[in-house]
């Protein structure tokens, strides 16, 4: 008996979504609860659960379609028995018809992510950017799928030798006139977050000011607890912890960094809920660390690490982004020396953090070579004066630099 597949309801005031990936083919097993589609919203990625166990059938949409709450997906035979999969064992050059079902990811099989047609459109372009083949990259995603991270960890790791015949290419297509594009509809996700980046362009009137902090009490710290930390708290003892506590501190001190403007009124928070920009596969993520102020080092990291882990599984929920007071976006790990980011709407701050970089610095009268970050606080000085703007950075700088003011709240 074939099972209909509805769109769940997405969360307050999201009617439709956007058909982002299909997880199963027709023919596929499925297990009750196993996702068989992925959803893009106006926030995030919704995995859609199969609602029992058999076979999987028809689509009903395609990938890139809109479709609405509680509209027809699929369908799914339940208790139905998936074919037997030989064309796995064919040789290469047998040609599979394209009606056929295409087989699942499993030990044996090679992961769905390495047949282009299973690709999403933004891990497509991404291995068109860096001339991979994806047959090489190893998925990390559900089922083996390939993302966005592994497309660049892969690209990091390309041999040179790799790279001479991409750099001929260029050449090849010059003799033979041949000039490639590929047009792909932007996701919903990606459109949101354009909109929403420019709004705050407009309507707020950003300043950027920025510091710089000495890392080596930190990076001492980290290098001498870490192994204790991770076997006390189950989770690595990273730089955003530190960052995080020390901003919720700072935040307390200079209010107004924490506050946001409704009309003609300035909303002040007594609590740091804390936005931490993370890596999805299709972009960035904003997840909401609620009540900061009250969470230690190991709080922050254990919240931080699950964010990053269901960002990367598309698991995180609508209301997990919702609200913010303030955010911390970490540049730094993809190497970036310098930024200036932009508000994230309605709060009136968000600070940036780079990669440590070893720089000449004088200390007492001698040049020596400290770990040194800048910080950037882009700023609404519409609510936000130049003066608490650096004052918070200042207080932010002392807190890193001196550790100990974190621990007993200085």
């Amino acid at each position: 008996m074939a099972t209909e597949v509805l769109v769940p309801t997405l969360g307050e005031s999201i009617t439709e979504a956007t058909l982002g990936e299909w997880l199963k083919q027709p023919g596929d097993a499925v297990a009750v609860d196993e996702p068989i589609a992925s959803l893009e919203t106006d926030k995030v990625s919704v995995e859609v659960p199969s609602p029992v166990a058999g076979v999987m059938g028809d689509h009903a949409v395609k990938v890139g379609d809109t479709v609405q709450v509680g509209a027809l997906i699929a369908t799914v035979d339940a208790g139905g028995s998936a074919p037997a999969k030989t064309e796995a064992k064919e040789p290469a050059v047998t040609a599979t018809p394209a009606s056929a079902p295409a087989p699942s990811a499993s030990a044996d099989s090679e992961p769905a992510g390495d047949s282009p047609a299973a690709l999403s459109p933004s891990v497509r372009r991404a291995i068109l950017e860096h001339g991979l083949d994806p047959s090489t990259i190893k998925g990390t995603g559900k089922d083996g799928r390939i993302t966005k991270e592994d497309v660049a960890a892969a690209a990091q790791n390309k041999p040179q030798a790799a790279a001479a015949p991409a750099a001929a290419a260029p050449q090849a297509s010059a003799a033979t006139g041949e000039r490639k594009e590929e047009r792909v509809k932007m996701t919903r996700l990606r459109q949101t977050i354009a909109k929403r980046l420019k709004e705050a362009q407009n309507s707020a009137a950003m300043l950027t000011t920025f510091n710089d902090v000495d890392m080596t009490a930190v990076i001492e710290a980290r290098a001498k607890y870490k192994d204790l930390f991770e076997k006390k708290h189950g989770v690595r003892l990273g730089f955003m912890g530190f960052f995080v506590k020390a901003a919720t501190m700072a935040l307390k001190d200079i209010p107004a960094v924490n506050a946001s403007i409704e009309g003609d009124e300035i909303v002040y928070h007594d609590y740091a809920d804390i936005s931490v920009a993370v890596s999805a596969p299709n972009g960035l993520v904003v997840p909401v660390i609620r009540d900061a102020q009250n969470l230690t080092v190991a709080g922050i990291e254990k919240t931080i690490g699950d964010f990053g882990k269901r960002a990367k599984d598309g698991t995180l929920k609508m209301d997990e982004m919702k609200g913010g007071t303030f955010t911390i976006s970490n540049g730094g790990v993809f190497g970036s020396l310098m930024s200036t980011p932009i508000i994230n709407p309605p709060q009136s701050a968000v600070l940036g953090l780079h990669r440590i970089e070893e720089r000449p610095v004088v200390r007492d009268g001698q040049v020596v070579v400290r770990p040194m970050m800048y910080l950037a606080l882009s700023y609404d000085h519409r609510l936000i004066d130049g003066r608490e703007a650096v004052t918070f950075l200042v207080a932010l700088k002392n807190a890193i630099e001196d550790p100990t003011r974190v621990l007993i709240d200085l």
